[in-house]
């Protein structure tokens, strides 16, 4: 009986294993591991953030070994992201411990009505497979392009963003409708801690660039209209100029495969292709394969914007009244029977 597989909730007892095995960590959580950790040995992420509210760490034992896991899911949100597992999984260990590790995960996300777990994983590694097996799904595929500190940058120089605000959040919805593909908008969208700074053109948005800044560096992703691609690179560096960390810490950009056309945008901006990854989704309610947006209040609880990955009702007609043609995926789909 000893031998049998099993999991729990992290306990108190548990601390110690998990400080030691974190060591040897792997981060499925891009925005949370470059801005609070970027991938360190020495993980503040890792180590001291426990048990605030939103994130779920287990610890699961199969033939006396042991894997800690963390994933954050706040109520009300569709996706839980996998945070971490660890130790990080070697090319040639048995994967058991990890397998039973990721379905303790996805039951307990979606005993806490997540509708998919989320993980990003470089394609290379041996946790890909893993995931694969675990009836995970390619989404897509993205590149982390990287840029040191930006102290010499000018703040004058250029166009102007403006940050956010409530009554941007149709706009912001709309122009995420318009430029995810509609089998990827569950979960390729901004998370709800990031802030946000909007381009307009005759008063109607046609960039965001959503963007979390943490100890370590700072993350963004931009989200641009096909009819302002000619100008990217200089809405890009606008945001960069106006976010203050970027003067001082590391500067990482997702960009989805999707989003091929700004890999000339990086290059001129002087960014390195840093990490390649899959973003891989496993369902956990039946029926979900593709967006669903449910209506959202302008005004939402405590303040806080709406989920990103929720679309105003009304916004296919806002779509169709600008007459947008619906972008395609280019990225390989697990459907395709791709990698």
């Amino acid at each position: 009986m000893d031998n049998q597989p099993e999991a729990h909730a992290l306990k108190l007892l548990d601390l110690p294993l998990m400080l030691r095995l974190k060591q040897n960590a792997i981060v499925l959580h891009s925005e949370l591991g470059l801005t609070e950790d970027a991938r360190g040995q020495n993980s503040a992420l890792l180590s001291s953030i426990v048990f605030p509210r939103g994130l779920h760490t287990l610890v699961a034992r199969v033939y006396d070994n042991d894997v800690v896991g963390q994933f954050r899911h706040r109520p009300g949100e569709t996706n839980a992201h996998i945070v971490y597992l660890a130790p990080t999984l070697e090319d040639d260990a048995d994967d058991a411990i990890w397998l039973h590790m990721l379905d303790a995960m996805a039951e307990q996300a979606g005993s806490n009505d997540a509708h998919s777990l989320v993980g990003e994983v470089e394609t290379s590694h041996r946790l890909f497979e893993t995931m694969r097996r675990a009836g995970f799904a390619v989404y897509s595929r993205q590149v982390i392009w990287r840029h040191r500190p930006m102290a010499a940058a000018s703040r004058s120089a250029g166009l102007t963003l403006a940050a956010e605000t409530d009554d941007d959040q149709i706009g912001i919805a709309a122009l995420l409708g318009s430029t995810i593909p509609r089998i990827l908008q569950t979960v390729m969208g901004p998370s709800t801690d990031m802030a946000g700074l909007v381009y307009r053109v005759g008063g109607r948005i046609e960039a965001y660039l959503a963007y979390s800044e943490g100890k370590h560096g700072v993350y963004l992703m931009p989200y641009l209209h096909p009819e302002v691609l000619s100008v990217a690179p200089a809405i890009i560096a606008a945001a960069l100029r106006q976010i203050e960390g970027c003067r001082k810490l590391p500067v990482y950009i997702c960009v989805r495969g999707y989003q091929g056309w700004m890999e000339n945008a990086m290059l001129d901006l002087g960014f390195d292709s840093w990490l390649e990854q899959a973003v891989m989704v496993k369902h956990l309610t039946a029926g979900v394969r593709q967006a669903s947006f449910e209506s959202v209040e302008l005004t939402a609880r405590g303040g806080q914007k709406p989920a990103a990955t929720m679309r105003m009702d009304g916004v296919d007609d806002i779509r169709r009244s600008r007459n947008l043609a619906a972008i395609k995926p280019s990225v390989s789909l697990e459907q395709t029977g791709k990698p």
